[in-house]
């Protein structure tokens, strides 16, 4: 190994990128731009932060068995390239970032082979196939986990995890500056804004749209001066402009992180898709309510697989629906426009939901370091204890 720290970054989609940069970041941070040198695979944002890429992490972006299976001699082959660039490149660390399905068959691979071998973003074992705990600690060195709860799952089977924290904490959401953003698009400060967020791809759009713009007409009826942002991405713009021309209230589309954050910070409540977007507007301090509809056959497999009551990290950590839920027969307008209307009428109701939380997400590393400055703490030791042991 070099005197300059060598180390290998692994990641297959957007959200890994974002996790990677900002390790990539906080470890620089902590030696200088000059001495720690990076190799790997990921996105624009890792690539920012100094990695030259293998290969365009775009081509590993692939969800579900029917995308992947005709790519599936070309995903091998990226495999074999990424464990021959690591066996010739021979880094202190390896680090892969969430996406299981490229990165532990990579990992996998170089098992026993003198690399320590570091996972980011644990699997949900708490929530389905608890078996897998066994079947990953038998290759990886380490796991750095975003739940307080996610640790002792791989533990007891011999695997060291530590609890680095959630990226949200860190994300910027509560950054948004309401103000402005009621002054840009010219929303009077008495006025009842309501965030709608239907998810970022477009089965979600197609699925939840319809139902959500039903619930806000209910919503609409008892406030007639309600005005509704939907924040989402650049490439689904159109489609949501076009779903949403005939709602019963002004509707204004945004994109970007920004406006997004800013949207949040100026509304009053919102009704949001199952995902990250719930705990965003929990670190935003925005009352919501959060739905989602998959189709029969997902809903049935799911149900079989999955043990826990909640989909939302906050009432999981919680242990209570502190934040309304309506999954699958309940996403309805009906219930939905209700329990808006509840957030909406009754402020008491609202600033309790924002108090627990933030119970859950002080949990999830808010007030502390930051996740990525945990996790590069952890590289660092165990960059650390290799060498020591090679001595």
């Amino acid at each position: 190994m070099s005197g300059i720290p060598i180390i290998y970054l692994v990641a297959g989609e957007p959200s890994g990128d974002l996790l990677g940069a900002r390790l990539m970041a906080s470890l620089k941070a902590k030696l200088g731009q000059g001495g720690i040198r990076f190799a790997g695979v990921g996105g624009p944002e890792m690539i920012s932060e100094g990695l030259e890429s293998l290969f365009p992490m775009s081509e590993l972006s692939v969800m579900g068995l029917t995308e992947i299976l005709p790519h599936l001699p070309h995903f091998i082959r990226r495999i074999d390239q990424c464990v021959g660039d690591v066996q010739v490149t021979r880094p202190d660390v390896l680090i892969t970032i969430d996406s299981p399905g490229f990165c532990f068959r990579v990992a996998r691979r170089l098992r026993g082979q003198g690399i320590p071998l570091v996972h980011y973003v644990a699997p949900s074992v708490w929530a389905w196939r608890p078996g897998r705990a066994k079947k990953v600690a038998a290759f990886l060195d380490h796991l750095l986990a975003l739940l307080p709860f996610e640790p002792p799952y791989f533990e007891r089977v011999g695997l060291p995890t530590t609890f680095v924290g959630h990226p949200v904490v860190e994300g910027g959401a509560v950054d948004g500056d309401g103000a402005a953003f009621r002054a840009r698009h010219a929303i009077g400060a008495g006025v009842s804004l309501l965030s709608v967020l239907p998810g970022s791809r477009n089965s979600e759009i197609s699925r939840l749209l319809p139902v959500f713009g039903d619930a806000v007409s209910i919503l609409a009826a008892a406030h007639p001066d309600l005005r509704v942002v939907v924040p989402t991405v650049a490439p689904l713009r159109d489609k949501v402009i076009e779903a949403t021309k005939d709602w019963p209230c002004g509707v204004i589309v945004v994109n970007g992180t920004k406006e997004k954050f800013d949207a949040f910070a100026a509304s009053d409540l919102a009704l949001a898709a199952s995902g990250t977007v719930a705990l965003e507007l929990a670190m935003s301090g925005t009352p919501a309510v959060v739905a989602y509809k998959v189709n029969l056959l997902t809903a049935w497999v799911a149900g079989m697989l999955i043990k826990t009551p909640y989909v939302n990290l906050i009432n999981i950590i919680l242990g209570r629906p502190v934040v309304p839920e309506f999954l699958q027969k309940d996403c309805r307008a009906d219930l939905l426009g209700r329990a808006l209307s509840d957030l909406l009428q009754d402020k008491e109701l609202a600033n309790k939901q924002i108090a627990a939380a933030n119970e859950a997400l002080i949990q999830l590393g808010r007030g502390g370091p930051s996740p990525s400055d945990r996790a590069a703490d952890v590289i660092f030791s165990i960059i650390n204890k290799q060498k020591g042991s090679l001595k």
